[in-house]
């Protein structure tokens, strides 16, 4: 009898060092996954014309082949947000914070990216016809340099968060 409680000893000690860990490790796994600030948001080849996403934390969220003509960005995070192949014609961005964002074939003709905050961006093959721009900060910004030009065209104003002068944050003559 003083065997098998030595040997049941023993294997209840094994299976706690061997199972109990590999729980404790699955828990702490789940603990930072639920402790995040905010979970990435994607959204794929969709309409989302018309959307409200106003004042929404959209931070690195990924938007690609969506049609959002005539959305509402209006005050949201977009810090860090990815737009590939979008359709944005029509769109409010107003007051928006894209800083660190990365945008590609993608279409702002005709939106309102007034007082935005598009820092340190990087926005190639993106169209701009018509967009309203008073007031965004483009610092550091990187755009087709036939795009600057049409941008400057009509530039003006001061970014209200950053005190940047929008023609100076585009390099405008």
């Amino acid at each position: 009898m003083r065997k098998f409680s030595g040997l049941f000893c023993a294997i209840i000690l094994l299976l706690s060092l061997i199972v109990l860990p590999q729980s404790a490790i699955a828990q702490r796994d789940f603990m930072i996954a639920a402790s995040s600030s905010f979970v990435t948001s994607t959204f794929e080849s969709k309409s989302l014309k018309g959307e409200d996403f106003t004042g929404q934390n959209l931070q690195q969220a990924e938007f690609t082949k969506v049609n959002l003509q005539e959305a509402k960005f209006n005050d949201s995070d977009l810090r860090g947000a990815v737009f590939n192949g979008v359709n944005a014609e029509n769109a409010s961005f107003v007051g928006v914070d894209m800083s660190d964002g990365l945008v590609y074939v993608t279409s702002f003709n005709n939106a309102d990216l007034s007082n935005g905050i598009f820092r340190d961006a990087i926005m190639l093959r993106t169209t701009f016809k018509n967009a309203n721009v008073e007031g965004a900060d483009f610092t550091f910004t990187v755009l087709d340099s036939q795009q600057v030009n049409l941008l400057c065209e009509n530039a003006s104003g001061i970014n209200p968060v950053t005190n940047a002068s929008t023609r100076q944050s585009l390099g405008c003559p």
